[in-house]
C-alpha cells in the first residue's frame, strides 16, 4: 500500500492521521509563534509536523535505517527528486543525466557542492554510496544494487552500467540518498549506525536535539542556499491534530473532517490542498470464481456509483476514479484519447445486469441469483480502523445490496489484512495502487505477472493475481524503449487493458492531506502550482523548502 492511501495509519506530518479531530488532550509542548530572530514568532522559523516521537525522539539520522528520523531525507540529498504527482524530475546532486542506451545511465554530478563539514562533494561519494548499498544489502530497501552491473567515474560524470536493459531504473537509482565517503568509509557497521551528528549536503543541518523536540537550521554553505527562506525548522515530538490546530503550525499533513471549520478557521492564512495521490479500488481475487470472469468484474464496475462512494468515504475532498489506471488529472498527458469518457464509468443498472447475465447471474425478485437460484454472496475485506475505507466499503455494500447481492464486510487488523492480501486469502478487497510518478512502475505493479507468487507464498504487488501475456509483452517493451512516442502508445494500450478487463475496479482517488499557513511563508504547492505534493516526508520537502518565500 502507498502512504497516501493510509491516512488511518499515520501520524500528522509523517504518514498520518484519523478522521476528524482527536478527542484527546494535547500534549504539553511549549510552542510559541516564530520570531524574526529565529526564536518564537513570525519570521524565519517554521513549526512543522514532519516527524513524530513514539512518544519521544530517538537520535537516529542514518538515511538508510528503518528507524531514522524523517528529516534525514532533507539533510541528505538524492541525485534527483521526482514529483510523484506527474513524474516531473528536479535535479539536486546531479545537474543532468543521459541515457544513451537502455542499459546505461550517466549522471552529471553537480559541481561546487560541499558537505556540511566543509569537505567537497565529488562523484566518488556517489560511487561509494552505491557500493555501500551493494556491500550491505540490508540498507538497500529500494533494491538499487540489483539494478547495477558496474559503476565508474568519468570526469564529473558517474556512469552506471545496468544489469539489464531497464530504462525506468534511472528513476529508481536517482532517488538514492548520497552519504559522504570521508565519514562513512570508517563506519564499522552501517546497518546499526545511528548517525547522531549527520553531515549532509542538504539545505539543513541538525540544530538542538531533545527527546521532545529538535530543530534543523539552515545550512549556510548549501549550494542553493539563496532558495532557502526558512532559517529554522522546529519539530515537536507531539503533533496530534489538536496540537496542529491549536499551536499555529506552518505545515502539517493530516486528514481533518470539515477542514474549513477546523484548520482554516483556526488561524489567519491557514490553507489546505488535498490533491489525488493514488487510486483506491476493489481488488477481485482473480484466482477465484466468479471474479475470474471478466463479465462479472465489468458487472461490478457498472453497478457502482463512484461519485457517491467517493463522497461518503472522503467527505467530498476527492473525485471518483475512472478505469484508465491513471491518476487524473496528474497523468492526463498520458491519457488514451480513445477511452470512452476518458475512462470514467457511470453507474448503470441495466449495463450491470447485462454483464451479470453473461456471467451466469439473473434477478429473481429482489435477489441476484445463480443458475441454481442461490443468491450471490460476496465478502469484501477492508482493514479495521481505516475509517474512510470502511465508509467506502459500507457504501459499496449498500449499492450492491440494491442490486440483490449479499455483501459481507470482513475487517481484520491492518497487519492481518496485509497478510491476507499478500497470500491471496480474500475474495474481494479494498486496495490501492499508483501514485509513484512513474507510468511504468504504476502499471508494472498493477499488471505484471512477474509479481505472481506460487501457491503458499506471498506477492508484493498485483495482489489481484492478474496475468495476461499481452500486458506482459507491453510492459517488457516499455521497460527497454527510449522512444517517447512509443512509450505513449504503450501506455495507451495498457490503459485499454485495464478498461476492458477490469483487473481492479477503481473507485476514488486517495487524497494527500496538505495543511499550510501563509502567515509566515508563501509559495506552497497548490492546484495552481503543483510543483510538489504536500507530503512532509521523503525527499518531497526538498522541493517545497526551496520554493517558499517569506510572507510580506
Amino acid at each position: 500500500m502507498d502512504a497516501w492511501g493510509r491516512r488511518r495509519r499515520v501520524q500528522v506530518g509523517a504518514i498520518i492521521g484519523i478522521a476528524g479531530l482527536l478527542l484527546t488532550t494535547a500534549c504539553n509542548v511549549d510552542v510559541q509563534p516564530n520570531n524574526s530572530d529565529g526564536t518564537a514568532g513570525t519570521g524565519t522559523s517554521m513549526l512543522i509536523a514532519a516527524d513524530n516521537g513514539s512518544p519521544t525522539f530517538d537520535r537516529n539520522f542514518n538515511p538508510f535505517s528503518p528507524g531514522k528520523r524523517n528529516t534525514a531525507t532533507i539533510i541528505y540529498e538524492p541525485l534527483y527528486v521526482v514529483n510523484t504527482l506527474d513524474g516531473a524530475e528536479t535535479p539536486f546532486l546531479a545537474s543532468g543525466k543521459q541515457q544513451p542506451d537502455p542499459s546505461t545511465v550517466i549522471f552529471e554530478i553537480r559541481e561546487g557542492v560541499t558537505w556540511s563539514d566543509g569537505e567537497p562533494f565529488t562523484p566518488d561519494d556517489v560511487v561509494f554510496t552505491f557500493n555501500l548499498l551493494k556491500e550491505f544489502p540490508a540498507l538497500d530497501t529500494a533494491g538499487v544494487s540489483n539494478l547495477i552491473d558496474s559503476i565508474e567515474v568519468d570526469g564529473q560524470n558517474v556512469v552506471l552500467h545496468l544489469a539489464a536493459e531497464d530504462v525506468p531504473a534511472a528513476q529508481i537509482l536517482q532517488k538514492t540518498l548520497i552519504v559522504p565517503e570521508h565519514l562513512w568509509a570508517d563506519v564499522a557497521d552501517p546497518i546499526t549506525y545511528t548517525d547522531e551528528n549527520p553531515v549532509g549536503t542538504g539545505p539543513y543541518t541538525l540544530g538542538e536535539f531533545g527527546p521532545n523536540e529538535y530543530t534543523l537550521v539552515r545550512n549556510e554553505s548549501y549550494w542553493n542556499v539563496d532558495a532557502v527562506a526558512v532559517q529554522e525548522l522546529i519539530l515537536p515530538a507531539a503533533n496530534t491534530q489538536l496540537d496542529v490546530v491549536n499551536n499555529g503550525y506552518d505545515w502539517a499533513y493530516a486528514f481533518m473532517s470539515d477542514v474549513d471549520n477546523t484548520w482554516v478557521a483556526a488561524g489567519e492564512g491557514n490553507t489546505y490542498w488535498f490533491p489525488p495521490g493514488g487510486t483506491i479500488a476493489l481488488f477481485p481475487n482473480l484466482t477465484k470464481a466468479p471474479f475470474d470472469d471478466v463479465n462479472f468484474r465489468l458487472a461490478l464496475s457498472y453497478a457502482l456509483d463512484r461519485s457517491r462512494i467517493a463522497d461518503v468515504a472522503e467527505q467530498g475532498y476527492v473525485d471518483a476514479a475512472g478505469m484508465s489506471g491513471l491518476l487524473l488529472p496528474n497523468q492526463e498527458a498520458w491519457l488514451n484519447p480513445d477511452l470512452p469518457d476518458g475512462g470514467a464509468v457511470a453507474q448503470s443498472t441495466d449495463q450491470a445486469l447485462t454483464y451479470f447475465e453473461q456471467a451466469g447471474y439473473t434477478m429473481s425478485g429482489d435477489q441476484l441469483v445463480d443458475a441454481d437460484g442461490q443468491q450471490l454472496t460476496l465478502t469484501l475485506t477492508t482493514p479495521n480502523g481505516w475509517t474512510d475505507w470502511l465508509q467506502g466499503a459500507t457504501e459499496v455494500q449498500r449499492q450492491l445490496g440494491a442490486m440483490g447481492i449479499a455483501l459481507t464486510l470482513n475487517q481484520p487488523q491492518p497487519a492481518a489484512y496485509q497478510q491476507e492480501l499478500q497470500n491471496g486469502n480474500f475474495e474481494l478487497s479494498m486496495g490501492s495502487f499508483g501514485g509513484s510518478g512513474s507510468i511504468y512502475e504504476d502499471f508494472n505493479n498493477l499488471l505484471s505477472s512477474a509479481f505472481l507468487a506460487p501457491v503458499g507464498t506471498t506477492t508484493t504487488a498485483n495482489f489481484q493475481r492478474f496475468s495476461d501475456p499481452a500486458a506482459d509483452a507491453l510492459l517488457a517493451e516499455l521497460r527497454v524503449t527510449l522512444d517517447e512516442g512509443r512509450q505513449q502508445e504503450i501506455a495507451h494500450e495498457l490503459q485499454s487493458i485495464v478498461f476492458e478487463q477490469a483487473p481492479v475496479i477503481s473507485m476514488f482517488y486517495g487524497g494527500l492531506w496538505g495543511l499550510f499557513s501563509d502567515k509566515n511563508f508563501t509559495g506552497w504547492p497548490s492546484a495552481d502550482d503543483p510543483y510538489a505534493t504536500p507530503a512532509t516526508w521523503g525527499s518531497n520537502p526538498l522541493l517545497v523548502l526551496t520554493n517558499l518565500e517569506p510572507a510580506s
